[in-house]
Parts: structure tokens; sequence; C-alpha cells
């Protein structure tokens, strides 16, 4: 069974991940059967719902779908009332109901249901065993959709059949000419349903009617199901909205993201509009349509890319200049793992603050001053932490030429030509780690890129099992002590800003991603896991393909011991902050270096209310750490847990919470035994003395009550 976290909150089990890997098909919806007493599901809704969303419920009986997104139940809405759905169901007698609602829409082609936004409190609502209101009650009783007890959390759902296209404008995109160059542009991308037209007309009769700016209204008619949200990471408060009907406005240095989630990517292309406003113009004119360029399916076929496309005039139909596009695209995760029952990805509880988290397990192993005797990322590295009271370990994952996920930091490694002691200058050939399988990586002799650019080995431990570099992520999870968790970083090359590449890495990101969450889902267990990485698209999808483990942006911040990336929401922590809120991440891991230039940015991200974990050589050092505690910082990554930590005993938090939960649910086993107890022993008495009313000397039996029923 998936449960994970569930033992701070006592609330039961969670989500089975152990799905197998094959060929999706839909899920038969189970038949519902005939109820024991009808309910009223009644919910106040002032979220602005869009086009083609509507209400939904699910819950833990077939009647409510068992969690599945796919079975969940649809509310109609209120007659007389904008605002309010409601459904009257039958529900089982003898059983209590946990439910949630969410935000849904249903695809008219496939009739599959897309998760828009769902409920994500640990605990769900509820309806107890013997709740029997009445009509009336019934009607009075109404929720508030996404609150409960005033605890707001309605989130993003998740990827089930449906693709998001993310079309990206930074770095500025736009080279057009000098009589509108200076002007300020304002984009809109419309998604257009070839399919459908193909039905009706042929392409290039649709082109022919969306040219003009007199025939706009021509759009509307062939866009068919799709969703379109745009976000300004020069915003402060940088949400997903929808766009305006002349679009969004693109000013200089901005950074600019559409998200359009459609069902069938192949049969959509997307038509770039520019407008811009006359220097003369008045509040209530409206804009000119100054050029258009359509982007069609075929140019999508990868999972992420560089356009560089043409802007047509819109009057004249004439090039009017070129515009940069660098888009993402994103498809689910199949089969599908996750349901609506439990999701922890914005979850964190209050009572985790200040962890301690080895770094690749024990700390770097091939750095001129660590002299760490243990190899970095291996399972005894990690062991060694846990040992010495590693709340949580962090380590590198990144995968082999054959998809295996491995756990290894850097890109390149060096193999040996000959297997002796002493290296010669020819002795090794230095070889991307990608281009190797997991089988080669086990039998080579492999040595790490600094023991090959020194020709000096630094370790002597092929025997040692655990000591060997590449240890699977799936051993990981299955060694390592289950009560610490894991951050796990995503290793991505990335984009420099000199135009470089860390490494060419000739993977497709949605094949890795896949091929470390399949892994994760299957093996992961009560384990409590983070995902993070310092490529923001790759924490993207991380965060649209699953529902249940939280996602962290790696940043760099401002610093000038690394070189800045090509996308600048990496090189700055407020950028950094930004779009971990617009795409809803747990939190950011923060360069140390950069949160002690400037310490007020750690305030910068709790106020947003995200998470902060962070990383630097500057942890290394126990004054530091512990500034960085009283500063409030939620976990603190760093090298030699035996050297560091101040801990008085090596336990890990999540150990020191579990044997607290168990000791609380003993407790509510022995609460219910001796309800249990009183129960029986009244029924003996009952019949004991037939035609008689017995009673229970209540006082006579107060050890079998529990302190709180006193």
């Amino acid at each position: 069974m998936q449960r994970w976290w569930f033992l701070e909150e006592n609330s039961g089990s969670a989500n089975s991940a152990s799905s197998s890997v094959g060929t999706v098909t839909k899920k038969a919806k189970p038949l519902k059967p005939p109820g024991d007493r009808r309910h009223k599901f009644r919910v106040l809704v002032t979220y602005d719902l869009l086009k083609d969303e509507t209400i939904g419920v699910t819950g833990n009986c077939e009647a409510l779908g068992n969690w599945e997104s796919e079975h969940c139940v649809q509310l109609q809405l209120e007659e007389g009332s904008p605002n309010v759905w409601y459904l009257e169901i039958e529900l089982p007698q003898n059983v209590a109901i946990s439910y949630r609602y969410l935000i849904c829409s249903i695809d008219p082609t496939s009739e599959n249901v897309h998760v828009r936004r769902f409920e994500t409190h640990i605990n769900p609502r509820t309806i107890p065993i013997d709740s029997a209101p009445s009509q009336a009650e019934q009607t009075l009783k109404i929720d508030t959709l996404g609150d409960i007890d005033g605890s707001i959390k309605l989130d993003r759902g998740w990827l089930t059949s449906e693709t998001i296209i993310q079309f990206k404008l930074f770095d500025n995109p736009f080279s057009v000419k000098e009589r509108v160059k200076n002007r300020l542009l304002y984009v809109k991308i419309t998604p257009m349903n070839l399919r459908i037209n193909a039905e009706t007309q042929n392409l290039t009769t649709l082109l022919d009617e969306s040219l003009s700016s007199d025939t706009r209204e021509n759009v509307t008619e062939h866009q068919g199901y799709a969703f379109t949200e745009v976000v300004s990471m020069g915003n402060q408060n940088a949400t997903f909205e929808q766009q305006y009907q002349f679009g969004c406005p693109y000013h200089q240095e901005d950074f600019m993201v559409f998200n359009v989630t459609v069902a069938e990517p192949e049969n959509v292309a997307y038509l770039v509009d520019l407008y811009t406003y006359s220097s003369r113009s008045k509040e209530s004119e409206l804009p000119y349509h100054l050029g258009y360029h359509y982007i069609l399916p075929n140019l999508l076929k990868k999972s992420e890319g560089v356009l560089e496309l043409p802007v047509t005039c819109a009057n004249k139909h004439r090039p009017l200049g070129m515009m940069r596009i660098e888009y993402l695209k994103i498809t689910p995760l199949l089969p599908s793992r996750c349901t609506l029952e439990r999701s922890y990805i914005r979850y964190w509880n209050k009572r985790w603050t200040g962890l301690d988290v080895g770094h690749r397990g024990s700390g770097t192993s091939f750095k001129a001053s660590d002299g760490n005797l243990i190899r970095e990322n291996t399972i005894a590295s990690l062991k060694s932490a846990v040992a010495h009271g590693a709340d949580m370990v962090e380590f590198d994952v990144q995968l082999s030429k054959d998809l295996v996920p491995v756990i290894y930091h850097d890109f390149d490694i060096y193999v040996s030509l000959k297997r002796k002691t002493s290296l010669e200058i020819n002795d090794m050939l230095e070889l991307p780690m990608r281009e190797l399988t997991l089988e080669q990586l086990k039998n080579l002799k492999v040595y790490h890129a600094v023991e090959g650019r020194n020709r000096e080995a630094k370790f002597f431990d092929e025997d040692l099992e655990e000591h060997q570099p590449f240890p699977q992520l799936a051993d990981a999870l299955e060694l390592i002590d289950p009560n610490c968790g894991f951050n796990i970083e995503i290793k991505w090359s990335q984009k420099l800003k000199d135009g470089s590449m860390e490494s060419e890495l000739n993977f497709d990101s949605n094949l890795y991603v896949d091929c470390i969450l399949k892994v994760v889902l299957e093996k992961a267990g009560d384990r409590r896991i983070v995902f993070s990485c310092f490529d923001a698209d790759i924490c993207t999808m991380l965060r649209l393909k699953q529902n249940l483990y939280p996602v962290m942006f790696l940043t760099l911040g401002v610093t000038s011991r690394y070189p800045s990336y090509h996308d600048p929401r990496c090189n700055s922590i407020e950028m950094a902050v930004r779009n971990a809120c617009a795409t809803e991440l747990l939190g950011i891991v923060a360069h140390t270096e950069d949160l002690l230039r400037d310490q007020t940015q750690v305030n910068l991200a709790t106020e947003k209310g995200l998470i902060v974990f962070c990383w630097g050589d500057d942890n290394n050092c126990k004054d530091t750490i512990k500034h960085l505690k009283s500063l409030g910082i939620h976990a603190i990554i760093y090298d030699k847990m035996h050297e560091y930590s101040d801990k008085p005993v090596k336990e890990s938090v999540f150990l020191v919470g579990a044997r607290e939960s168990q000791a609380a649910l003993l407790q509510q086993i022995d609460i219910e035994n001796r309800h249990e107890q009183i129960i029986n022993q009244h029924d003996l008495v009952v019949q004991s003395k037939p035609g008689k009313v017995a009673s229970v000397d209540v006082a006579s039996n107060s050890s079998l009550l529990p302190k709180s029923a006193d």
C-alpha cells in the first residue's frame, strides 16, 4: 500500500501505487449497489468555473467511485442558486463515508475525466456511520468547496489522460520592424482543433478565415475542448490566470508562460496573436491587431524545444519580424497510478523545522578539503547518515543507458583501460554516464571525474557491495531505514547563460521523469519523499504527473561560485519563489550563499506559504547550521552528519513521530476495546433478566471508560 506520511495524522491507509506497467485501458465503471441511506451533498462554489468545468465528488465507497477520478460523481447546479451545487445519492448504511470535492472537466470525445483542482486536506470530509439527518437538516447543511473548518486547500490536479503544452516567452523574444519595435506588445495564444475542422473544411480554408482582424470571431468556432492560462513572473503575485480578450502585455525582461491543456495534442494547432495600442489611443479604444503565426502540431513532436517563428502582418499579410518561443510538452504518466484518496503535494507538518539532511548521504567525498572516507551517493553513505541522526538524506538520481534510475552526481565518468593499482596518463577514458548500461556501470572499473582528472584513485573498495557507486534507486528505497526521508534530486542537464550545455543529454524529458516516478511509486512504501531539481521544467513535470509527492525548486540564486543558467527562474530566489507559487510547488531549495547575503529572502518565501530548504558549502559549519535553524529554515542539507549534527539522540524526527502516532493508535484501540466491553456487559445484563429493562452501573464500571468521557 502507498501510505505516505500517514503516521503523524493517524488517518488510515492511502493510495495503492503498485499498478503494473502496460497498455492503458479505460477502467470499467463499477456497478453501484443500492444504498441504505439517502444523502444529499450540497457545496458552495466561490471559485470562478471555466467553460467545460463542473463539480464532482468522490469517496471511499463504490457509490462515490472509490477515489478514482474516472468514476467520480458529478453534481448539478441548484435551481435558483448560481453558486450552490448538489447531489442526492444512496450511500451504504454501515460504512463511515470519507469524501472530497473536485473541479473536473469531461472530454466530450473520449469522456475521460480530467481533474482540474481538488481538495487536498490530509483528513477528508466525513459522514459518520450513524449519521441519518432529516431531509430538512440536509437541505440546510452546506459545504464550501476547498474549505474544511477554515483550512482552505484546493490545489491543481494532475494529468490523467490530457497533455499540457507550455509556451515560454523570455529574454527579449521579439524582433520586429522599427516602427513597432518600442511598442508594448500583447500576446494571446489560442488552441485550434484541427480534427473537428477537417470534417467540414480543409486547413487552408480555416487559416484563410482567421487571417484578418475583421474575422476574429471565426477563431472561437474552432477552439474546441481546451484550457489556456497565462502567468507573468514579473508579477509579484504570480499565478496562472485566464488570458484577456486581446492578450497579456509582455514587458521588457519579463518571463511569460502560457499553459494550454488539450486532450488530443496531435490534432491541435496554436494561433499566436500580437496586439498593440496606438500611442494616441484613448482608454476605451480597441488595440491594433499587429500580427500572427500558427504553430502546427508537427513542430511539437519533441518534449521540449525552441521555435523561431515569423510574424505575419495582420493587415498586409507580409513579414513583420520574428519571435522566439520555447515550449515544453508534458504528457501524463501512464498507466495512471494516483487517486484522489490522498495527496501530499503541498503538505508539511509544522513540527518539521530545522531538519538535518545528509548531503549525498554522508557528504561529498571528492573535494580536497572534505576528507570523507565513505564514497558519496552509495548505500553505505546513506546508511551512515541515518545512523548519525539524519532526518532525511539527499542524493542525485539519473538514468543509465538502459533507462534504470541510479544514484550518481556527475554527468561524466572515467573508465579504466587497465586493471592495475597505479594509473598512467593514458589509462583512463572519459565517457558520459548516459552511454553505459547498468550492467556496464557495475562491471567496469569506473572512476569519479576528479579521480580521472588527477589520475589518482581514492577508493579501493571493489569487494564491498554497499560501497559501490551507481546503486539503483529501487535498492535505496528498499535498503535504507524507512523512517528516514528522501530528498531525491533529479539530475538534468541545463543550458547555461553563455549558450553551452552542462552535458549533452539524449533522453526525452518525459520518458526520463516517467522512469524515475514509476520506481518511486512502486517502491516508496511509507517513506517521506520530496523531489527537487535545478531545472524548472523538470519540476513542473514532477508536479503535474502525480499527486502524491511534493516538489521543491532548487535554485542557484545570486552567486559567483557557479555559472548562471539560461532560464532566469533559477538565478534569483525572488524568481524561484514566484515560479514555485505559480506552479504550486511545496517550496524552494535555496543556495545558502545567497540566503546569507540577504536573510530577508527567507521571509520572502515563507510569507508566501513556501517551505525552504538550503544547500551549499557554507552549511558545513556548526555555527552556520545553528544560525540557519534560527532563521526558520525548514531543512539544512550538509556534509558529515557525524561531525556537524548536534542531536543528543541520533534519531530521525519521523521515527519520533511514528513512535508517538503508534502510541496514540494503541491508546485509541484501548479506548475502543473498553467501549466494547461496556456494550457487551450491558447485553449480558439484558439477556440475564428477560422482561425487565436492565441498566449498567456506570460508576462501578468507571475503569472501562476513557478519561475524556469523565
